[in-house]
């Protein structure tokens, strides 16, 4: 077989001979293939040699009453566990290579030898583990000895004996004192990572159905299982299987974690892309399992933003599990259990398996790491085991309980529960008296080639972000105007349950995939976002402006802008002239709203473009003033009012640079530190800088650039009006092999500490690399911007797509592109558009707006052309402070009154629906404020409510002529529930 990724269907007839009666009856299937049995129309069973589950059981013992002769489906998939990658699991797949069923048999399973080859397992185990220096491991290997003698592989009637043996040393019981491992089921399965999102389906479904056998068979094991996505495609695709699910969750031992729609990317998606993850992972399992998860869970990604507790606080959870960190490439984590604080003070209790694993074999090599690992003896006594085969899918199997079985209380040996996360949590919280509290981030230190490789990905991510915010925003201020939409909210929910699957899962969003077909499914996606996207913000813009827009066939000079953002704007746009010409209008619109535009605006000071005499070309627009040379490089950058420069002497910013780029092992993943030995300057021009527009309204200019043997980059520098940064929009022709791509900034500023956007928030890390976690993180992440400040002044690195970055010195630097070869061989190899801009600043970037620019640069105002009516300009909200950031506008799903007289969430009755509107806001300054949120509309009742939309108790907030009053404290996200009149 070798269609990759298809599957063929095998049908099986079995006749199972008369003389077997009473004996247990395997059918075995061996294949380097996935596969599952189906029986009577449904999958019973899955079947992965990598996975350790090559048989069915037919019976257990053979009665005269059951069929002998019966018929089942093998569906075969042409990949095995971890894809089809060639020689390599991360290599690019092999176009050649074929799978092969080796083994199709009916067979009589001898139960008794197989238990006596488990209890010697672990007799041996116990004996090569616990040291010369334990008597237990003398006395595992004594009793070993005594079995295999009194054992004699022909007669089973010895067999009872030996197994009596093995059965009295593990039946010696543990002190009280001894470590308490809980062992919880677990299958880790990547949405998309070697494989196609196709094969993860079924993938969840062999894993699945797999486990329900183990639980019809043993009703005391536990299986711990995440993402609502992966519920929902089952639910869809096998909705026998997804029933069996559910009574096997009402019974308590299939048991949903995690809250997310996803094990979602913890560094990359925006705060509100991060919320969304929880609304529609808590929703799902609120509909679907009549309750919300009490923990996130999120054992594979690469690495943890400091906003995330107080998000998980917001979504009614308070505890978390992980185990990533345990891969950390320089320093070891210190603890295994502690609690996580993040920048706005949240804590949670947070728990690493100290066995370092989310996919425990039931060994006793495992249990004995468990216990010597874990960082905080002495304040705990219990820790979290999950055992399951992971990532490719395949869980638990029956040989992994049955060694856990003999290990439940044996001298020598932790004791092993079967439990539950809230069982483990529940037991920590009791011994958290003294536990360590870690703040700020949890920063993995690998995987730092993530942030940048698949660029397409993630400025797809970014632009669907913005587009599902604006749609929101104006699809919510048309409904609340009275207009005739209705609110689409199934179709946006749709989008974002795209979105929030695409960029989230951290192994498809961030890493070269396996195949060219998994990206392509990506950017159809992001593209169905942006095409669904535009008509509904079209539709939502006819239903809010009406009257306003122009007839299809009439000429009009007049613009209708609009601003989703929740401030006032005053920029230069694109506009479309009378004769169909595009020109350039200085506008100013306000917060959250819209204007018409028919005179523009003339500017203070117009940009001022000229060449010198040494060929460079000079910009100036009143507010600052750069000088370029013929690479396009600055070699000033000075801000007009205060004369303060920005280039160091000597030194060139926007300088490009190309770095070898072979990591260890982890292509697509991983760029490791010794690249910034191989630092090469791009200085090959291809066609030097030269004057595009001449100033005015806008002044550019332009030049293109050789990069290594086959890339070319084109970029057109950008001073406009009025603004105060100075844009580049870049194109490159990426055509490169293991290099990476940066730009950097020297700057006249000395710190110690750069600050990043993170979501809703910022922090701050090194300028140097004074210690072992310092230059560990010589590769970091951030979101819209990074600004590197000293007293009363700054300068910042704004983008629109790019995630990647770092600062060290001096020297801001963004990274671009990456060209990895597996295990995608054609990663990044494209065309690429991207912007990014310099602002210098006085004072703090927080004072000077570094925050609002970057926003206004991701979020472009939206230009249509308008009719000839008069019409003031329209605002539909704003807020007092500018340290505070109205995130997000959307309609509520469902509102939950507040009964006054009890300060208790209450169902409305049926004639209590009012239309509902959730704002959602957050302090982004790192300062204690109070704000006034103000709005024209037609607001009866507001009250705060959690990031699940649902109000909260004594929430109700006064309604005053200023607005509403809202109180924050460091980047505190803050959600209001407004009920509208009708």
């Amino acid at each position: 077989l070798s269609s990759r990724w298809e599957t063929c269907w095998f049908k099986v007839e079995l006749s199972i001979p008369p003389a077997w009666a009473g004996q247990e009856v395997h059918f075995v299937w061996e294949s380097d293939g996935e596969g599952m049995v189906w029986r009577d129309a449904q999958p019973v069973q899955g079947l992965t040699k990598e996975g350790e589950k090559t048989s069915y059981i037919l019976t257990s013992s053979l009665k005269e009453t059951e069929p002998h002769s019966l018929t089942l489906y093998v569906e075969l998939a042409c990949n095995g566990l971890f894809g089809a990658g060639k020689g390599s699991m991360i290599a690019p797949p092999d176009p050649d290579r074929r799978f092969t069923l080796s083994k199709a048999e009916l067979v009589v399973f001898n139960r008794d030898v197989y238990e006596l080859l488990v209890d010697l397992e672990i007799l041996l185990d116990m004996a090569q583990l616990l040291g010369e220096e334990n008597q237990r491991s003398f006395q595992a290997l004594y009793t070993a000895n005594q079995m295999v003698n009194v054992c004699d592989v022909t007669d089973p009637s010895t067999f009872p004996a030996a197994r009596h043996l093995a059965a009295e040393i593990f039946s010696q019981r543990n002190g009280e004192s001894q470590h308490t491992i809980h062992a919880v089921g677990h299958c880790h399965i990547d949405s998309a990572w070697l494989w196609p999102y196709e094969e993860t389906i079924r993938k969840c479904a062999r894993s699945w159905v797999t486990v329900l056998r183990l639980m019809e068979r043993n009703p005391e094991l536990t299986f711990a299982c995440s993402q609502a996505q992966q519920f929902e495609w089952v639910r869809s695709w096998y909705p026998g299987l997804y029933a069996q699910i559910q009574d096997f969750v009402a019974k308590g031992q299939f048991i949903p974690v995690g809250g997310t729609w996803v094990e979602m990317d913890g560094n990359l998606p925006s705060g509100e892309s991060m919320v969304r993850q929880f609304l529609q992972g808590q929703r799902f399992f609120q509909e679907q399992f009549g309750r919300i998860c009490s923990e996130f869970w999120l054992p594979d990604t690469f690495g943890y933003s400091a906003q995330l507790p107080q998000l998980m606080c917001g979504c009614g959870i308070r505890r978390f599990l992980t185990q990533k960190l345990s891969w950390n490439l320089v320093n070891t984590f210190p603890h295994h259990t502690f609690f996580w604080e993040g920048i706005d003070g949240s804590r949670v209790l947070t728990h690493f398996p100290p066995g370092d694993s989310y996919g425990m074999h039931g060994r006793v090599e495992e249990m004995l790491k468990t216990v010597k690992n874990n960082k905080d003896k002495g304040r705990v006594n219990h820790s979290a085991f999950l055992f399951g085969f992971g990532d490719g899918g395949g869980g638990p199997t029956q040989k992994m309980l049955d060694r856990m079985k003999r290990m439940s209380d044996t001298d020598g040996l932790p004791r092993v529960q079967l439990s539950t996360p809230d069982q483990l949590f529940s037991v920590l919280e009791k011994e958290s008296s003294q536990l360590c509290t870690w703040v700020g981030e949890l920063f993995l230190e690998l995987h730092n080639g993530t942030y940048t490789t698949q660029a397409q990905i993630k400025k797809g991510n970014r632009e669907c972000e913005r587009i599902l915010h604006d749609v929101e925003v104006l699809s919510t201020l048309a409904v609340a105007r009275g207009g005739a939409l209705q609110y689409p909210a199934s179709q946006l929910q749709q989008l974002w349950r795209v979105e929030i699957l695409t960029i989230n899962a951290p192994k498809l969003a961030q890493t070269g995939w396996t195949e060219l077909l998994v990206v392509e499914d990506a950017l159809q996606y992001y593209a169905e976002i942006r095409r669904t996207g535009a008509r509904l913000q079209e539709e939502a813009v006819q239903s809010l402006c009406g009257d306003l827009l122009q007839p299809k066939a009439a000429s009009t000079e007049s613009t209708l802008v609009l601003n989703t953002l929740p401030w006032e704007r005053t920029e230069v746009i694109s506009r479309t002239g009378p004769a169909g010409t595009e020109t350039l209008a200085l506008v100013t619109v306000p917060s959250m709203g819209y204007a018409i535009v028919r005179e523009p605006l003339v500017p203070p000071q117009p940009v001022a473009v000229r060449r010198q005499e040494d060929g460079a070309i000079a910009m100036e627009n009143g507010v600052i003033a750069v000088c370029l040379d013929a690479l396009g490089r600055l070699t000033s950058l000075r801000l007009v009012d205060s004369e303060r420069e920005s280039v160091p002497d000597g030194c060139c910013a926007n300088q490009f640079a190309l770095f070898d780029d072979v990591p260890l092992y982890w292509d697509a993943w991983d760029v490791m530190d010794y690249h910034l030995e191989t630092r090469k300057p791009v200085t090959t021009l291809l066609k030097p800088l030269e004057i595009t527009l001449a100033g005015g309204l806008r002044g550019s200019a332009s030049f293109s650039l050789r990069i290594g043997e086959s890339s070319t980059l084109t970029q057109e520098i950008i001073l406009d009006a009025t603004c105060p940064y100075l844009r580049f929009q870049t194109q490159v022709e990426w055509k490169e092999a293991h290099k990476f791509l940066k730009v950097e900034f020297p700057v006249q500023v000395r710190s110690t500490n750069a600050t990043y956007e993170i979501q809703f928030g910022h922090l701050q890390r090194p300028t140097h690399w004074n210690t072992s976690w310092d230059w560990a993180r010589f590769e970091v992440w951030t979101h819209k911007w990074l600004d590197l400040s000293e007293h009363g002044f700054g300068v910042a690195l704004l983008n629109d797509c790019k995630y990647g970055a770092s600062a060290h010195r001096n020297v801001l630097s963004l990274s671009l592109l990456r060209a990895p070869k597996s295990p995608d061989a054609m990663a990044d190899m494209t065309h690429h558009q991207f912007t990014y801009a310099v602002m210098p600043h006085l004072g703090t970037f927080q004072d000077t707006g570094v925050i609002q620019r970057a926003y206004n640069l991701n979020f472009p105002l939206h230009a249509v052309p308008a009719s000839s009516a008069q019409c003031p300009a329209w605002s539909a909200f704003s807020v007092s402070s500018p340290a505070v950031v109205l995130e997000t506008v959307k309609q509520a799903r469902r509102v939950h009154l507040v009964c006054p007289k009890s300060h208790l969430c209450c169902p409305p009755k049926a004639e209590d629906s009012p239309e509902a509107v959730v704002v959602r806001l957050y302090e982004a300054h790192g300062s204690t404020v109070d704000a006034w949120l103000q709005t024209s509309l037609p607001v009866k009742e507001a009250m705060l409510c959690d990031l699940l939309e649902r109000p909260a108790a004594r929430g109700r907030l006064p309604l005053e002529q200023r607005g509403v009053r809202l109180s924050f404290t460091p980047f505190r996200v803050l959600s209001v529930l407004l009920v509208l009149r009708r």
